[in-house]
């Protein structure tokens, strides 16, 4: 790869990045367009990289291409969000009842220790995806590679769609109570006990994925 094709690619990276966190912060609302013009300006980057980032946040289902119309932050229908529950619910059974024995939980502690900080610090993205991160450790300690990237991109997807209440609900529980909740859930999973692993996800709620 040669070096304009290095810097293409890291272009590329910055916007995806960039735009994600925009959008999992909910600073752009579902439906809101994203013009061309506008973003290579603030980005500071061409066409090119950016429609190749707008190309890879479509396909994790956080941006859409609407005909004539360009690109906008996607929509949730309640029955897109409702079966992307029942996804993530069915993907998160399998996993658990495939945790083997002694199971290594460094990920999993990794991930409760970054949700510890980012709620010390009141950083909302970062605690939402903290959140994830923890979520798919579990997932991942069924061994299931294929799984578990699936399980991930729902649960993107999911993060969207509570993006916007990110930024306009007031907290409603206490900051560290989503921090207990997961220490709840690593303790379950250290037990190895299957059934207090369901409960304590059942326990998350059907809209509680995000604190």
């Amino acid at each position: 790869m040669g070096d304009e094709e290095l810097e293409s690619h890291s272009l590329v990276d910055l916007a995806v990045d960039r735009l994600s966190r925009e959008i999992l912060s909910g600073r752009t609302d579902p439906g809101e367009r994203l013009v061309e013009e506008q973003l290579t300006r603030r980005l500071g980057i061409s066409r090119a990289p950016l429609r190749e980032a707008l190309r890879l946040l479509a396909q994790q289902g956080l941006v859409e291409h609407i005909p004539r119309r360009g690109v906008r932050v996607a929509t949730l229908s309640d029955d897109d969000v409702r079966e992307l529950y029942e996804v993530r619910d069915v993907l998160e059974r399998h996993a658990v009842a495939s945790i083997p024995p002694g199971a290594d939980l460094s990920a999993v502690r990794a991930a409760l220790e970054v949700m510890r900080k980012a709620t010390e610090a009141g950083d909302r993205l970062a605690i939402a995806d903290a959140h994830r991160h923890f979520h798919v450790a579990v997932v991942a300690l069924g061994g299931n590679r294929q799984l578990s990237a699936l399980y991930e991109s729902v649960l993107v997807r999911l993060q969207l769609y509570m993006a916007v209440n990110l930024r306009r609900e007031a907290e409603v529980a206490e900051p560290s109570d989503g921090v207990h909740r997961h220490e709840r859930l690593l303790a379950a999973v250290a037990q190895g006990d299957t059934n207090a692993i369901v409960s304590a996800l059942s326990a998350h709620g059907a809209r509680t994925y995000l604190p």
